[in-house]
């Protein structure tokens, strides 16, 4: 049956079973569909064989036509969502203003045909792929839908004809059974034997799964059916087993049984294990005690083995059981599967997520039916999903196929909610983290190294250093922005424990332990992973789940929270065993649980109104919580200190990145404000003196002059002193978390990063912390950001440097800012870089200076802070403690006296903390909460806390201890001090009496032992404990080894100093004045100026505050101001005091020598600039002035650049000129419209080349070769408008033998600049200029040349008569010579610089006509070029820029060496023809076959060159004159005949007619009218010169008249005035004049000696009188026209168009660009290249042509040349210009190298998008393409951009 039903033709048999379904009675139908599928869809069959496909496609229509049938199906489509799947590298939008989702994008249709107009809106590649949500209200607003997809369609839409679908009812089931039989059949276990190929699998089923991805495009209806059948139970338990009798489908479905078996979490063997035995199998049981429990507080975790990789007993690593806390066992149970769709997501994770499943997948979402299912079948998988990916050996790939489906899922809350509800996501992804990450524990090291019992995540392994976890991450932290599902996980306790439990694996990871001896010998650079691991794992689920605790009502969370992170934390310290002091030389810089519970706390006090103590441990466990935060800010400083330099360079990396923007927010943030808390709760004495301890930098407090440190090197003490103070200053000042709001925060943000530097909009952005959830895409009120940038900064817009660096459009801080606003605090902690904080004192300074405000070196300003909130009110407290004022006094003390080691940055800090506590005032200082035994140890130094009392409390004696060297000790105290002592101490305080009599008024102070007895204190709250500590201990218990410095014994100081007494001393010093402040100062006090300045103005500024708050101490200050007496420093410090002294003056010394070198080299610097040129920009002079020098009286004297020796160029030592040659198409380019051709950006647009001008040069070489003489052609017309070679040079000179030293030590020497010195390539030695070559520079006295100016008023005649012998004259072969042999050379390399193609034109190759008109072309080129530079007419004359560096002179006279040796036939000459009437030779001269060129369709210019080059040099002015006279006479006629040929017949008659009268005047050969008349009357009666083509004069319909004839006439004469003006310019240095546009012609006509008299520049020149004759004009005319009228009829027909040769061109242009760079890239980003039709992976565009190529593609490559490369070489000679469609930017090809130039297009900021990253709209930079435009056209793309490379032709 199924044979002969096969036999049929399919089309018919689908059509017959089609028929026989749609019967009421259709079992036999069935019955024979039925057994066709089996014979066609068996899957013995291989997956290779099509037939199945087509078979089904052909039932499925029922026999129609496929496409047809798609059509059909498409119309039914209601639906409303776009869904456009896409994968990596599509590019598509994403629209802030209209997403609800913060993942919402779109399709570049849809984008384009919604109205998003001034919204927030980028483009962006897809890194991962993704779906278009246009039309899904639940991601986007309705607002942003496009066109398509806003109309409701669902109403209009008719209803599906019943037969329609029925087919694909029937066969697609078993079509999708078939493809999950061939994927159960492929897939092998990666643990098999066999070999593993899944993707050869794959490539055999593409045709199967590519035809069920096109059915899902079928719309609407298709996927309704598909929905039916993918998730039809019932269809499934039928056929998924197969029919028993099938012993392959039975063994097919045994496979899936047995793949299905390890898909749980925990697989079969290992529960049957756990089961059996608790005990470790293997032999690697010691693996338990190693790895510990995960966190042994939390009542659900136990340990379990788990054999990991299947059967093989690799070795056992730690899960966590998860017992009766997973409300749902399911999830470590294997999977079931009920419906084809759950076994279809099996096999494509199986597969490990293959695109085209995954687009099969995601094209069904719009079905509403399948999301829901679809997404609970994804949740029922996460599990396995995650195990497969930590397998998986392309893990990068697979995170994004798994990303790109769960975010389409997950995006939408509806949806998370319900699956949440229903299949507990939330628990299913917590439980599957926590497994990832227990892969990977390891034991913790902090504090103590062998009981410690917490392990941590190693962040060495691959699954943190690949971030494999992050897909699960981004989905949890995508899952956490719905606030519905964050409530449900805020709500559940035992889940939010779990959590704390997964962030502790994360607290203290990778350890960093001080290198103390030697250099590590590996750097490891796992820090990267751990810092990424806590920014993504723990810090941005925290941002998310805080974004939902904002009002008062989520208080209980916070507060749940809150008591899981105490809980956690206390946890963490008992496994750690830690009591109080943190270990030594250990750092870790993550502390996620720290942080999670300070982040809470902000938000709580700041949002939800909550009292902070309510939150707060007891004091033991805040002394705890503060320790390692605080051990960060010690090491961040002693990193900064090198103390840790032999920890390799990542430990620096490790302090940048805690620090730096994106990682600020979520670490140094929360732990500085942590420890404000701990701070404004915990004793103040005890907290200062832990700073000081964890700094290290107790030892140095003393005030002694000399110290012992233990743990410091000296010169380390320092900083770490600086860095205490500073980190104090921090601490007491920063209000972050303690009252700022939101704004205030991102004003002071914005403006710390604009101090440091003016930024541009996007890296601004990019610095500013992003405050909430960092994955909103949303900047902290985002609209609020351009408000506050506007208001603090002012927009600099892009300015172009002649240099040509490109500068971006950058905001500056406006002033009021610097003034008012400057936070030097603020800037310290955001730096990432030191050097940030000292460019913005820089800055600071400069602003100051620049308004006025200070002139010197100033000081950080002081800024006023915002309010504290309440809460945090005890931070105060730290400002006005005793422990802090003894620290004060002994500093300000240890500075007055010079002590090492101190600094002005440790004064200024000091006086900020005095500042500080001033403006601070603890308000309700009530005395009776101290406890009573305070006043045990220090109450001696200062009676209270309060600073203002403190600041004139003066102390007279202290006790210090100090090594026996010291000055201290050398003198005994006079027996009368203690005597003194004890007196004054018993009238002024009670005494303690167990202290020695006379030492019982000297204070003693020691931190340490102060923050023992602190700590003593709070711990046991008992009196009786803390008398014990009075000695201290740090040195009284330090064990001393042999050979140690020597003892410390104990002295008396005398001081006497109040704080006040040592700020005035201070000011004295500082000012150098004795009396610096007088009794009365305060009185006439003005604070306002007070704000900026240095440490004079701040100590002025503290003492009037002082002032102003407490009358005793402006009477204080008045009495010491009045004593004034200069500061006579104790006695026993003389010698340190005046080494001090003698040290300064040497340093000022020193300074002053410094100044007078600096101020020599800069005025040999700026000589040396002046004689020398500067590259930069083309305007500057030249040192010397080529052109005039030939005027000089003796011979030209040259410096050599190498040896810098002067003097003339010799036969035998000949000097150069330093050049560069380069091949130029840019002549080529012109057109004739001044209009820039437009850049075609549609279908439509095309650009052609046929009007340039090279195409015109080339177009009438051939036709000229086609008929006449080819030697005599080639000396008719130029070449090198393409690839002509152009030289130009920086004017420097140099000797030949010199250079060719110096290009040998470039050879030898291997750092090669970008340039290739086997090419001849190298930089002028003097100014860094790129050349190739050298000029030999003629030897010759100035003198002679006098001669050749002066004019000997001979007639024409003769001279023609004299022009015409020098002509004759042969070119005699120089001698051999040195100069001779480089001028060889030098033609050589002007010939190997352009490509071959564009020097032989001849019809033989190599010939030396070819040659010939190679050279005289490249005199040509470079005048014409200059004529370019220039604008393209001489109206500015004088030297122009590129006159002054001209080496077109030297030039000329090489070429005329050469030319002279190509000598012109004398029967061709052309001048003959010019000056005689010939005989009639007709007979004798049509004898060869090509007559010559008439001198009609010559080019003049060309014949001017010619005749120049080859007379001997140099050439008399008079014979130059000459020579141009009689070639304008040729000039004009040929324009005269030209004009002609564009009137219409009758117009010809009448000027023929009123020509004629004329003709009899006496001056009729200088009228244009007579002459024309003639011209007309001789070309008339010849048939065949107007006759042709009489279509082309119509064009014409203007009438001429005479003034517009003149004008025309005029205008074809100048391109030839302006060259030889030019050339005589050059050749006489003559100079140009300016003139206006409209009397360009007269007066060049008078420059070049055309019109005789002087009257002439008054009244304009007629283009007719500059004629001059010797012979009749008319016959000469008529022999003229002769030659045209003499060509056979063949070659008639051409006299027209070559006749007419317009020498007209406008200056060249680079394409016209639109405005927006996106309809650029629309249309070239997808647009297919025309040689291999396939989209490139990097499309360029040609600037020049607009040409389309492939950069870097190996489909358009030629004999190993790339495209551009070759294009570069075909349109430019060598230079092409390409933008770069997918990056915005330009590269510039340049010969073997090429640049990345910057881009034109910027954004709405000035700023350029290289690689379209930001993907902001850009606009064209007018500006920057002009600059562009300009060094293309002036060659100077070599010299202007720097950083060249080689590219090997791989562009």
């Amino acid at each position: 049956m199924a044979a002969s039903l096969l036999r049929r033709d399919k089309k018919a048999l689908a059509a017959q079973l089609k028929a026989d379904l749609s019967r009421t009675d259709n079992s036999s139908g069935l019955r024979q569909l039925q057994e066709l599928l089996d014979g066609e869809l068996n899957p013995e069959k291989p997956a290779t064989d099509t037939e199945a496909v087509d078979w089904c496609k052909c039932l499925i229509t029922g026999g129609e036509c496929f496409q047809d049938f798609c059509k059909t199906v498409r119309s039914y489509d209601h639906n409303t969502l776009c869904g456009l799947v896409w994968t990596a590298n599509f590019v598509a939008y994403r629209c802030r203003t209209c997403g609800i989702s913060p993942c919402m994008s779109l399709c570049a249709d849809c984008f384009n045909h919604g109205d998003h107009t001034g919204h927030d809106f980028n483009m962006f590649r897809s890194q991962a792929g993704g779906a278009c949500d246009c039309g899904d209200s639940n991601v986007m607003k309705e607002t942003g839908f496009c066109r398509r997809h806003r109309l409701r369609t669902g109403e209009n839409i008719p209803s599906i004809p019943q037969d329609l679908l029925l087919m694909s009812e029937l066969v697609l089931p078993r079509f999708i059974l078939s493809v999950i039989q061939y994927l159960r059949d492929g897939y092998t276990e990666p643990d098999s034997s066999a070999e593993r190929d899944l993707q050869k699998v794959l490539q055999q089923l593409e045709p199967q799964i590519s035809f069920l991805e096109e059915l899902t495009k079928m719309g609407g209806a298709m996927r309704t059916v598909l929905t039916k059948i993918l998730t039809n139970q019932q269809a499934f338990k039928e056929l998924s087993m197969g029919q028993e009798e099938n012993l392959f489908a039975k063994n097919n479905y045994d496979k899936y049984l047995s793949a299905l078996k390890n898909s749980g979490l925990v697989s079969m063997e290992e529960k049957a294990q756990s089961a059996a035995s608790d005990t470790p199998v293997g032999a690697e049981g010691g693996a338990e005690v190693l790895l510990g429990s995960a966190a042994p507080g939390s009542p659900h975790e136990s340990i379990k083995e788990e054999d990991q990789d299947a059967g093989q007993s690799v070795g056992q690593r730690k899960r966590v059981k998860l017992s009766s806390s997973t409300k749902d066992l399911c999830i470590i149970e294997s999977l079931k599967h009920k419906c084809f769709l759950e076994e279809f997501l099996f096999w494509t994770i199986k597969y490990e997520f293959p695109q085209k499943m995954v687009t099969f997948l995601l094209n069904m979402l719009p079905d509403q039916d399948y999301k829901i299912t679809f997404t609970k079948t994804f949740v029922q998988h996460y599990a396995f999903i995650m195990k497969t990916l930590m397998k998986s050996h392309e893990s990068d790939t697979m995170s994004n196929r798994i990303v790109h489906i769960s975010v389409q899922l997950f995006s939408n809350e509806e949806l998370a909610r319900h699956v949440t509800e229903e299949c507990q996501l939330l628990d299913i992804m917590v439980t599957v983290l926590l497994y990832m990450m227990e892969s990977c524990l390891i034991k913790s090291e902090l504090q103590d190294e062998e009981n410690s019992r917490h392990v941590v995540v190693n962040c060495s392994e691959a699954l943190l250093k690949n971030n494999t976890y992050w897909p699960l991450v981004s989905d949890f932290i995508n899952i956490l922005s719905h606030q519905s599902v964050a409530k449900k996980f805020l709500e559940d306790h035992s889940l939010l424990m779990l959590w704390m439990s997964f962030v502790s694996f994360f607290q203290g990871m990778n350890l960093n332990k001080r290198e103390l001896n030697e250099h590590v010998e590996f750097e490891s650079q796992t820090y990267y992973a751990a810092f990424a691991a806590e920014l993504e794992a723990c810090a941005q689920p925290m941002w998310g789940l805080l974004t939902h605790c904002k009002v008062k009502e989520t208080q209980e969370y916070t507060k749940t929270v809150v008591r899981y992170c105490l809980e956690t934390l206390q946890i963490w310290f008992d496994a750690i065993s830690f009591n109080d002091e943190p270990s030594p030389n250990q750092v870790t810089f993550h502390l996620p649980l720290h942080r999670y519970y300070a982040m809470f706390l902000s938000k709580a006090v700041k949002c939800q109104g909550l009292d902070l103590d309510s939150l707060l441990p007891d004091q033991e466990m805040l002394m705890k919580i503060m320790v390692h935060p605080l051990q960060i800010q010690a090491c961040l400083s002693e990193i900064h200190s090198n103390m840790w330099v032999r920890n390799g360079l990542q430990i620096k990396g490790q302090a940048m990145t805690y620090v730096q923007s994106h990682f600020c927010n979520s670490m140094i943030d929360p732990d500085i404000y942590l420890l404000q808390v701990c701070a404004s709760r915990l004793d103040p004495d005890y907290f200062i003196s832990s700073v000081f301890e964890r700094f290290k930098v107790v030892d140095l407090l003393t005030m002694a002059s000399q110290h012992q440190n233990a743990v410091l090197d000296a010169e380390q003490e320092r900083p770490m002193l600086e860095g205490a103070l500073t980190f104090l200053v921090i601490l007491t000042s920063l209000r972050i978390h303690l009252g700022m709001t939101d704004d205030e925060i991102l004003r002071a943000e914005m403006v710390s990063q604009l101090c440091m530097n003016d930024r541009t909009h996007s890296s601004l952005l990019d610095l500013i912390p992003e405050n909430p959830n960092p994955k909103s895409g949303i900047v902290p009120g985002s609209c609020s950001f351009e408000e506050m940038l506007s208001a603090v900064a002012d927009f600099k817009a892009p300015v172009f440097e002649p240099g040509g660096s490109m500068q971006q459009g950058m905001y500056t801080p406006k002033a009021e800012v610097w003034e008012k606003e400057f936070d030097p605090i603020m800037v310290v902690l955001r730096t990432v870089y030191r050097r940030d904080v000292q460019s913005a004192m820089d800055r600071y300074s400069a602003f100051l200076k620049q308004s006025g405000l200070h002139p010197g070196n100033p000081w950080p300003p002081y800024k006023a802070r915002t309010a504290l909130h309440p809460c945090y009110k005890g931070l105060i407290k730290l400002l006005h403690c005793k422990t802090l004022h003894i620290v004060i006094f002994t500093l300000l003390y240890k500075i007055w006296m010079d002590h090492q080691n101190m600094s002005e940055h440790v004064l200024c800090m000091v006086l900020y903390l005095i500042e500080l506590g001033l403006d601070n005032q603890v308000q309700d200082s009530k005395e009776d909460e101290e406890p009573c035994i305070e006043e045990h140890c220090h109450d001696s130094w200062f009676p209270g806390t309060n600073l203002l009392s403190n600041l004139h409390h003066v102390i007279n004696f202290v006790r210090v201890r100090v090594p026996e060297t010291a000055p201290e000790v050398k003198r005994e105290a006079p027996p009368s001090t203690s005597s003194e002592a004890s007196s004054y101490g018993q009238n002024s305080r009670r005494l303690s009496a167990n202290w020695r009599e006379n030492l019982r008024e000297a204070q003693v102070f020691s931190l340490v032992a102060e923050r023992r007895r602190k700590f003593q204190e709070i711990i046991n709250r008992s009196s009786s404990e803390a008398n014990q500590v009075v000695r201290p201990k740090s040195s009284s218990t330090r064990w001393v080894p042999p050979g140690t410095p020597p003892q410390l014994v104990t002295e008396i100081l005398e001081i006497r100093e109040s704080m006040l007494s040592l700020l005035i001393k201070l000011h004295q010093k500082l000012s150098s004045k004795q009396n610096s402040l007088s009794a009365s100062w305060l009185d006439n006090m003005d604070m306002s100026h007070h704000a900026h300045g240095d440490g004079i103005t701040a100590i002025e500024r503290i003492l009037t505050k002082a002032a102003t708050r407490s009358c005793q101490i402006k009477r204080s200050i008045q009495d010491i101001c009045g004593k004034v007496s200069p500061p006579v420093p104790p006695k026993k410090n003389s010698p340190t005091d005046k080494k001090a002294m003698d040290k300064e003056e040497r340093r000022q010394r020193a300074r002053e020598r410094q100044q007078k070198l600096l101020a020599e080299f800069a005025s040999r610097q700026k000589s040396f600039m002046e004689t020398a040129m500067d590259v930069e920009s083309p305007e500057t002079e030249a040192a010397m002035d080529l052109g005039a020098s030939e005027m000089m009286e003796s011979e030209v004297l040259y410096d050599c650049v190498i040896c810098g020796q002067s003097g003339p160029s010799t036969e035998d030592r000949p000097t150069g000129l330093v050049v560069l040659l380069q091949a130029s198409s840019v002549l080529g380019h012109r057109c004739k419209s001044e209009e820039a051709k437009k850049l075609p950006t549609c279908d439509e647009e095309h650009i052609y080349s046929a009007d340039t001008c090279a195409v015109a040069h080339d177009v009438r070489l051939t036709l000229l070769q086609r008929f006449f003489k080819d030697s005599s052609c080639l000396q008719s017309v130029s070449i090198g408008w393409d690839g002509g070679v152009y030289m130009q040079t920086c004017g420097h000179t140099l000797h030949i033998d010199c250079h060719k030293s110096y290009m040998e030590s470039l050879r030898n020497d291997q750092v090669l600049q970008g340039f290739s010195v086997d090419k001849g390539e190298f930089t002028c030695p003097l100014c860094r200029q790129f050349a190739n070559s050298v000029l030999p520079c003629r030897p010759g006295r100035g003198s002679e040349a006098g001669t050749w100016h002066t004019p000997t008023n001979k007639k024409t005649s003769v001279l023609i008569k004299e022009v015409r012998d020098l002509q004759e004259n042969l070119g005699l072969f120089p001698t051999e010579s040195n100069l001779s042999k480089e001028m060889e050379l030098v033609i050589e390399d002007i010939k190997n610089t352009t490509q071959k193609k564009y020097m032989d034109y001849g019809k033989n190759p190599g010939s030396p006509d070819g040659d010939f008109l190679f050279l005289y072309s490249v005199a040509r080129t470079n005048l014409e070029l200059e004529l370019v530079h220039r604008g393209g007419n001489l109206c500015c004359g004088g030297a122009s820029a590129a006159a002054k560096r001209s080496c077109l002179n030297q030039l000329f006279h090489v070429l005329a060496m050469h030319m002279r040796l190509y000598s012109i036939d004398s029967a061709y000459n052309p001048w003959t023809k010019l000056t005689q009437l010939t005989q009639n030779k007709e007979a004798d001269g049509f004898d060869e076959e090509s007559p010559e060129v008439p001198m009609l369709f010559r080019d003049v210019p060309t014949l001017l060159i010619i005749f120049v080059l080859t007379m001997p040099q140099p050439l008399r002015k008079e014979h130059f004159t000459c020579l141009v006279k009689m070639l304008y006479n040729l000039q004009f006629i040929q324009a005269l005949a030209a004009l002609s040929t564009k009137m219409s017949p009758e117009e010809r008659q009448a000027w023929n007619t009123s020509g004629a009268i004329k003709k009899a005047a006496v001056n009729a050969d200088m009228s244009s009218e007579a002459l024309l008349s003639h011209i007309i009357s001789e070309f008339s009666n010849s048939n065949n010169v107007y006759a042709v083509d009489t279509e082309n004069t119509m064009l014409s319909s203007s009438v001429w008249s005479p003034q517009s004839m003149e004008f025309n006439l005029q205008q074809y004469c100048l391109p030839f005035l302006r060259l030889s003006c030019l050339l005589q310019h050059h050749l006489y240095g003559d100079n140009l004049t300016g003139c206006s546009e409209e009397e360009e012609f007269s007066s060049l006509a008078v420059c070049l000696g055309l019109v005789h008299h002087a009257s002439a520049p008054s009244n304009p020149v007629n283009s007719a009188s500059c004629l001059e004759w010797v012979v009749s004009a008319f016959e000469l005319v008529t022999q003229w026209c002769a030659e045209v009228k003499g060509l056979s009829p063949a070659q008639a027909e051409l006299s027209l168009t070559l006749l007419v040769q317009d020498p007209q061109w406008a200056v060249p242009h680079l394409l016209q660009l639109p405005d927006n760079y996106n309809i650029i890239f629309q249309y070239y980003h997808r647009k297919a290249c025309t040689a291999c039709k396939k989209v490139p992976k990097d499309p360029a565009l040609c600037l020049v042509c607009g040409t389309f190529v492939c950069l870097k593609g190996a489909c358009c490559k030629q004999q190993g040349v790339c495209e551009c490369v070759l294009h570069s070489q075909h349109c430019g000679a060598a230079t092409g210009i390409f933008l770069l469609i997918n990056a915005s930017v330009i590269i510039i090809i340049r010969g073997h190298r090429f640049c990345l130039w910057g881009s034109v297009y910027l954004d709405a900021h000035g700023e350029e998008d290289r690689d379209l990253r930001r993907g902001k709209p850009l606009f064209l930079c007018a500006e920057r393409y002009r600059v562009l435009e300009q060094q293309w056209v002036s060659h100077t793309f070599d010299h202007i951009n720097k950083r060249w490379g080689p590219h090997y032709n791989g562009l």
